[in-house]
């Protein structure tokens, strides 16, 4: 069924496809459109049009192209810094930094095909590297400040930094294996590198 919507930039009514009505049909509409048309060559005015919204409305959502990509990143990791905050004191560091991570990861059975896509589009589009530094530094921010809180370090200070860099290194490394072999699992590759990290590569038979 058509519908009616307005051109927020004109004030004009065409018809056109139902607006969507939420962030999630916003993203699957421009990861479908990046997947079919590359992300370089699709605009802000494209997966505007497509979704039956106008620039602002785009914009209410996201500062950018760059930021679909992302989804509710910001929000996952206020998510995120709430489960460091509920974990026992006990916990091990690295056993709280993998709850936490899976935690993350952690999507609906349906949006598993969206959740590959968003990962692909990131790791793989030499456009979005430098907005992806960016993203990885506030993710790292995070680890580091609860590895500061657990070891009474700055956060700031060589031990929190490096265990921040090696379970983005980690996770990242799982990513890619998850999107290299459809059969795998993302949640047992996080669980698996996490394993390797806690024994320690050095204790690990590693040849």
């Amino acid at each position: 069924m058509s519908a009616t919507t307005e051109d927020e930039a004109t004030g004009v009514r065409r018809a056109g496809r139902r607006p969507v009505t939420s962030r999630f049909e916003i993203e699957h509409i421009a990861l479908e459109m990046f997947s079919e048309q590359g992300f370089d060559h699709t605009t802000v005015d494209d997966i505007a049009h497509a979704a039956g919204i106008g620039r602002r409305t785009f914009f209410r959502y996201y500062a950018s192209k760059n930021d679909v990509a992302w989804g509710a990143f910001d929000e996952q990791l206020l998510a995120m810094r709430a489960t460091f905050a509920a974990l026992p004191p006990d916990v091990p560091i690295l056993r709280g930094i993998r709850s936490a991570v899976r935690d993350f990861n952690r999507v609906e059975p349906p949006e598993l095909p969206w959740h590959r896509r968003r990962l692909e589009l990131i790791l793989r589009t030499p456009a979005l590297q430098a907005h992806s530094t960016l993203r990885y530094a506030t993710w790292r921010e995070v680890v580091a400040d609860y590895v500061a809180i657990r070891t009474g370090e700055p956060a700031d200070a060589l031990i929190p930094q490096s265990v921040a860099h090696a379970c983005l290194g980690v996770c990242i490394a799982a990513y890619e294996r998850w999107l290299a072999d459809d059969g795998s699992g993302l949640d047992e590759l996080l669980c698996e590198v996490f394993d390797s990290l806690e024994r320690g590569w050095g204790a690990a038979d590693l040849g």
